[in-house]
């Protein structure tokens, strides 16, 4: 199109604004810089520069993404973190939530079959009703690596992914995260998978919720020299060996700040 790429920070800080301010669209962002100073000094946008187009911003945001740089851009804080001491070695929390794909139930079609053209491109008529639809039978046609999950039971299943974070207990700052496609045991591979990367050789202690109280999940965390400080379910995989202690009790209590972090979604 001939249109000037964005500089990489002035990605990433709109990026930032659109989290923190919890804009459900990057058209919506850019309207909100055509008007906001405070997001167009945040971002490094001066009165007379012009807004980018959204196009533009998705094409840029993409192949951000695809170089790691956010990637980057999120261990250089956790660098900053560290040499200020304000990040804890030893104590975390883990959890996952449920992040909605941007794929609609009407794109989850029976695998192998061709669904015949639409009546409406922009709303098509399409009925399932009564047809037993499962992750092992149907794929959605504009999202293949979205999922059919629900978190509890009585929820409704909606095509989804599963996000994970890690936070540590000094100040509750997220030190990992993952995400990755909604099947069963993804929380307990994500939760594995980021303890694995836990800095130090001093043995660490984990606070989850009561899904994680998992038997080979608990004996997983002992291998890497992790206490498992997950809450009990009624048959329990952890012992008096764990629960005794008083830091356990004190995982329970701050293992719940991991939720507010899902709070920014």
């Amino acid at each position: 199109t001939g249109r000037p790429s964005i500089a990489p920070e002035k990605l990433l800080r709109a990026l930032l604004l659109q989290v923190l301010y919890t804009v459900r669209s990057e058209r919506l962002l850019m309207e909100q810089l055509q008007y906001n100073l405070l997001f167009r000094w945040f971002v490094g946008l001066s009165l007379d520069d012009p807004v980018w187009d959204v196009t533009v911003f998705t094409k840029n945001r993409e192949r951000l993404l695809r170089g790691d740089v956010a990637e980057a851009f999120f261990q250089r804080v956790l660098d900053v973190a560290w040499a200020e001491q304000l990040l804890s070695d030893e104590h975390f929390s883990v959890d996952g939530t449920l992040i909605q794909a941007w794929a609609g139930q009407k794109s989850f079609v029976r695998k192998g079959t061709t669904p015949p053209p639409p009546d409406d491109p922009g709303n098509p008529t399409v009925n399932f009703h009564g047809e037993k639809r499962t992750n092992a039978t149907h794929a959605s046609i504009t999202d293949s690596d979205a999922l059919l999950y629900k978190k509890a039971k009585g929820h409704e299943a909606k095509l989804s992914y599963l996000g994970h974070v890690l936070i540590e207990h000094r100040h509750g700052l997220v030190v990992n995260s993952r995400l990755t496609r909604a099947t069963g045991r993804a929380e307990w591979e994500a939760a594995w998978a980021m303890a694995k990367e836990i800095p130090g050789r001093r043995r660490a202690t984990l606070g989850a919720d009561k899904h994680y109280d998992d038997r080979d999940f608990v004996e997983c965390l002992r291998t890497l020299n992790v206490t498992p400080h997950v809450a009990q379910k009624d048959i329990t995989a952890l012992d008096a060996r764990t629960t005794r202690h008083s830091g356990y009790g004190v995982s329970q209590r701050f293992r719940k700040r991991v939720e507010e972090v899902f709070g920014w979604l």
